[in-house]
């Protein structure tokens, strides 16, 4: 899949408002964006609804997980709750509005995870990061957020775990569509069928396949995420899970467990 831009034909509801913060816990927020367009297989495109995470760290330097567009409305809400630092582009397909964010804060560092730089190169988009994402936090949130890289043949995503509020934030490894936000008809059945329809959201089948090659990998990294004893579980796109997010992730991922 190739991200593009926003959808020209609406088949999502959206979660209103957008683009702007919404709190989850203490120092967690998310942005709820636009819905975007992403090219499958060169044959059509998917709908998908958009989330930002932002935390922020006790320096009070805010982290900013999957950018969402930048307007100025948020910005002054951004502003207000303090400098941006970091900005974490988590999997080769959410870098896309990297560059703006860059470009409103260019004191923040930029982090990626594998294969995003060259991804995003490709597609003509901000691909200057500072840092690329591994097993070992940097300094700057070392403590307050662990993370682990999930290596995977087409999509390595990297996951964060913020300690003080139990929040575990995902990227695409669950997508959990609801049905009652679906205006296009065609794409309940592909909701269902792909394993991303609420309550029970999956990691898509199709992306499962891609994770064949490392399946012992992966499944000690779901593990982890199980160790970690998350209390909620944060995800880019559908409905987030605001409790129980152990038993999720096992139902989740019982097809590698």
């Amino acid at each position: 899949m190739k991200p593009s831009q926003e959808a020209k034909i609406a088949c999502l509801e959206l979660y209103e408002p957008i683009n702007t913060l919404k709190p989850v816990a203490d120092d967690v927020w998310i942005v709820d964006g636009p819905e975007i367009s992403m090219g499958y297989l060169w044959l059509f495109s998917l709908p998908f609804t958009t989330r930002m995470t932002v935390i922020r760290l006790p320096d009070g330097g805010l982290w900013l997980h999957s950018p969402t567009p930048l307007d100025e409305g948020l910005r002054k809400e951004i502003n207000a709750l303090g400098p941006v630092s970091h900005i974490v582009a988590p999997n080769r397909i959410h870098y896309w509005w990297v560059g703006d964010w860059k470009q409103a804060y260019p004191e923040a560092h930029t982090y990626a995870a594998p294969k995003v730089v060259q991804e995003a190169a490709k597609a003509g988009r901000f691909s200057g990061f500072d840092k690329e994402l591994t097993d070992t936090p940097p300094a700057a949130w070392a403590g307050i957020i662990d993370q682990q890289v999930v290596p995977g043949s087409y999509l390595s995503e990297a996951v964060f775990f913020h300690r003080p509020s139990r929040t575990l934030v995902l990227t695409d490894l669950i997508e959990n569509f609801e049905p009652d936000k679906v205006t296009c008809g065609w794409l309940k059945p592909m909701l269902k069928i792909g394993g991303v329809a609420d309550p029970n959201g999956t990691m898509p089948r199709d992306l499962r396949l891609t994770f064949l090659a490392q399946r012992k990998e992966l499944r000690t990294a779901v593990q982890k995420m199980i160790d970690w004893n998350p209390e909620r579980l944060l995800l880019a796109h559908g409905r987030w899970y605001a409790e129980g997010a152990v038993g999720e992730l096992r139902r989740a991922f019982h097809w590698v467990l």
